[in-house]
């Protein structure tokens, strides 16, 4: 099967939320409950670097989009990502491809630090990360409550060689 990487259109926002709600409901991709509305998604990311991964039906199956980390001017380059595949890409490398091609697009729009936030147990997340650079800084030990229940994160970050930042 063929797979395109895209920008993200207006027009991608309910597909966008659906696989965002799937990982939601799989307990191991957010401290999130529910989808928010597009207009809350759309503001809490930045307008660049939002990507889709569709098949060649051009049925969406994944998303990746950076936010900020900080609204404070220094921190301009620095982004939290998120990746999301349909539960039917899990393990063909497609998350990886999606992060890959996140990767080069933020180095585009200057972004020198990536960070991702990781539950432990998610071990593909984990593993992809480690595929694409990035670094585990540590882990932060009942970083949330996830349905009542403490949660730990394993903090990943990645600094862009081609930033002097």
């Amino acid at each position: 099967m063929n797979y395109t990487l895209r920008e993200m259109e207006p027009s991608d926002a309910p597909r966008v939320l659906e696989i965002f709600q799937e990982g939601i409901e799989s307990g191991l991709a957010t401290f999130e409950t529910q989808a928010p509305s597009w207009e809350s998604w759309d503001m809490s990311h930045h307008k660049v670097c939002r990507l889709i991964l569709e098949d060649q039906d051009h049925e969406v199956l994944g998303w990746a989009a950076l936010s900020p980390v900080s609204r404070r001017a220094c921190f301009n380059g620095v982004a939290e990502l998120s990746v999301y595949l349909d539960s039917r890409a899990h393990g063909k490398g497609l998350g990886t491809m999606l992060l890959r091609q996140l990767i080069l697009s933020s180095e585009e729009h200057e972004f020198w630090t990536l960070q991702a936030g990781v539950f432990p147990q998610n071990l593909a997340s984990m593993r992809m990360h480690q595929k694409a650079g990035f670094r585990l800084v540590g882990t932060r030990r009942r970083f949330g409550k996830l349905n009542g229940v403490w949660a730990d994160v394993a903090l990943f970050e990645r600094r862009s060689e081609l930033m002097d930042g």
